[in-house]
Protein backbone atom coordinates (compact mmCIF):
# COMPACT_ATOMS: atom_id res chain seq x y z
CA UNK A 1 0.00 0.00 0.00
CA UNK A 2 2.95 2.37 0.58
CA UNK A 3 3.84 2.24 -3.07
CA UNK A 4 0.58 2.96 -3.84
CA UNK A 5 0.35 5.96 -1.98
CA UNK A 6 4.13 6.92 -3.04
CA UNK A 7 1.92 6.66 -6.88
CA UNK A 8 -0.83 8.81 -5.87
CA UNK A 9 1.83 11.51 -4.61
CA UNK A 10 3.85 11.76 -7.67
CA UNK A 11 0.69 11.87 -9.78
CA UNK A 12 -0.62 14.86 -7.96
CA UNK A 13 2.70 16.80 -8.18
CA UNK A 14 2.27 16.20 -12.07
CA UNK A 15 -1.52 17.29 -12.23
CA UNK A 16 -0.31 20.30 -10.02
CA UNK A 17 2.74 21.35 -12.33
CA UNK A 18 0.52 21.16 -15.33
CA UNK A 19 -3.15 22.73 -13.99
CA UNK A 20 -0.95 25.62 -12.29
CA UNK A 21 0.53 26.35 -16.53
CA UNK A 22 -2.73 26.07 -17.65
CA UNK A 23 -4.15 28.91 -15.29
CA UNK A 24 -1.33 31.31 -15.00
CA UNK A 25 0.61 30.58 -18.68
CA UNK A 26 -3.00 29.35 -20.72
CA UNK A 27 -0.91 26.77 -21.86
CA UNK A 28 -3.22 24.61 -23.61
CA UNK A 29 -1.30 21.36 -23.90
CA UNK A 30 -0.63 21.19 -20.05
CA UNK A 31 -4.40 20.92 -19.40
CA UNK A 32 -4.63 18.05 -21.51
CA UNK A 33 -1.89 16.72 -19.54
CA UNK A 34 -3.31 17.64 -16.30
CA UNK A 35 -7.04 16.24 -17.50
CA UNK A 36 -4.70 12.78 -18.23
CA UNK A 37 -3.47 12.67 -14.90
CA UNK A 38 -7.03 13.60 -13.35
CA UNK A 39 -7.80 10.19 -14.48
CA UNK A 40 -4.81 8.66 -13.30
CA UNK A 41 -5.57 9.97 -9.70
CA UNK A 42 -9.04 8.67 -10.43
CA UNK A 43 -8.09 5.26 -10.83
CA UNK A 44 -5.25 5.10 -8.21
CA UNK A 45 -7.20 6.57 -5.69
CA UNK A 46 -10.19 3.72 -6.40
CA UNK A 47 -7.02 1.28 -6.02
CA UNK A 48 -6.08 2.68 -2.59
CA UNK A 49 -9.36 2.29 -1.49
CA UNK A 50 -9.88 -1.21 -2.24
CA UNK A 51 -6.77 -1.94 -0.84
CA UNK A 52 -7.71 0.60 2.23
CA UNK A 53 -11.24 -2.01 2.84
CA UNK A 54 -8.85 -5.18 2.72
CA UNK A 55 -6.30 -4.23 4.94
CA UNK A 56 -9.10 -2.97 7.85
CA UNK A 57 -10.82 -6.36 7.44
Amino acid sequence: MKELVDQIKAELEVYVKNADAQVEKGNKAAGARARKSALTIMKLMKDFRKASVDAAK
